[in-house]
């Protein structure tokens, strides 16, 4: 592909915020000043950039920042971006201050909002994956998922130390409202007795049996890690329905909610961002357009912006058997 002359690049992060999204605000800005351009933060993503809230990023500007969780440039929805009108604005922002080519950091809307942009208008844009649910096709983890299933995993370790001092059986609700990855993963990690995903239907008849069977073993206690999305509702819902069955135990719940988002990104984290943040610009420089940077099987991948919003990051099988097998 043909390469395109470019000198500022504006970056952003939108959507749900993301541990590790600060890493790759540092990664793209020093990449691209070393190759001899100028880098543009745009603060509040889509919302920022109709409204023209952009500003210089050097190379001491962020220093300081790679530890830092949630994103310097803020993160916000915007119903106006989703408008004819709104992106004609945004687009004119852009040219304003000059800024000929973005990188996007965030999920699929985030993409979807670039791939709509992009079609429109005549402007460069890559995308790196930034979402503590893992859910983006195309790449094996996205940036913050780490750090979220980390604390989870802190989380429900605490939860079970309390659990077994007091003969409870707890639900506990971590994020996950289409994709599991968070609850299957910290469950595993903490020998939950059960896990509930959106990938897996189960009835509140299976799950009564299977806590039955783990119960009667004269467990002390018993925890259930429920994704925030599950079929079966979140962890209110679901203690609610089998509230009486077990009238020995006391059941409590926990909805962990968006102490997952937030905190010092881990060290897989502050990598992965920081990798994908230089590949973004490199790809750029490359004349690319209209891709999600990610990392598969260890190598770094390109992915367009049509199969990122379009497909989903599927969760492995195998791992919800792992569940059942241990518990």
């Amino acid at each position: 592909m043909k390469k395109t002359k470019i000198r500022r690049i504006g970056v952003f992060t939108s959507g749900g915020d993301a541990p590790g999204m600060n890493a790759c605000i540092r990664a793209i800005t020093r990449a691209a000043i070393r190759q001899g351009l100028q880098v543009y933060g745009i603060e509040q993503g889509y919302k920022g950039m109709i409204e023209g809230k952009m500003r210089p990023l050097t190379w001491h500007s962020v220093s300081g920042i790679l530890q830092l969780g949630g994103t310097i440039l803020k993160s916000a929805r915007s119903d106006a971006f989703r408008t004819k009108e709104g992106r004609a604005i945004a687009f004119e922002q852009l040219k304003h201050f000059g800024i000929d080519a973005l990188v996007a950091i965030g999920g699929d809307g985030t993409f979807r909002g670039a791939l709509e942009f992009m079609n429109e208008y005549d402007i460069p844009i890559v995308g790196c994956p930034g979402t503590i649910d893992n859910d983006i096709y195309g790449t094996d983890y996205t940036i913050g998922y780490d750090t979220a299933t980390n604390t989870a995993m802190w989380a429900i370790d605490k939860i079970k130390d309390t659990a077994n001092a007091h003969d409870r059986l707890f639900f506990v609700e971590v994020m996950g409202r289409d994709a599991g990855f968070i609850a299957l993963r910290s469950g595993i990690a903490t020998g939950a007795e059960a896990v509930l995903v959106p990938e897996q239907i189960v009835t509140i008849e299976n799950l009564l049996a299977k806590l039955g069977r783990i119960l009667s073993h004269r467990r002390r206690s018993c925890i259930v890690v429920v994704a925030e999305g599950d079929e079966l509702g979140g962890a209110i819902d679901i203690a609610k329905k089998v509230q009486g069955q077990f009238k020995d135990y006391d059941i409590r719940i926990t909805i962990l909610g968006h102490i997952q988002r937030g905190g010092s990104p881990t060290c897989f984290d502050r990598v992965l961002a920081s990798q994908l943040g230089i590949e973004a610009v490199q790809a750029l420089l490359n004349g690319q357009t209209g891709v999600m940077i990610g990392k598969r099987h260890e190598q770094i991948v390109q992915t367009p912006f049509e199969k990122a919003v379009k497909y989903h990051h599927e969760l492995n099988p195998t791992l919800l058997k792992i569940i059942d097998i241990l518990s």
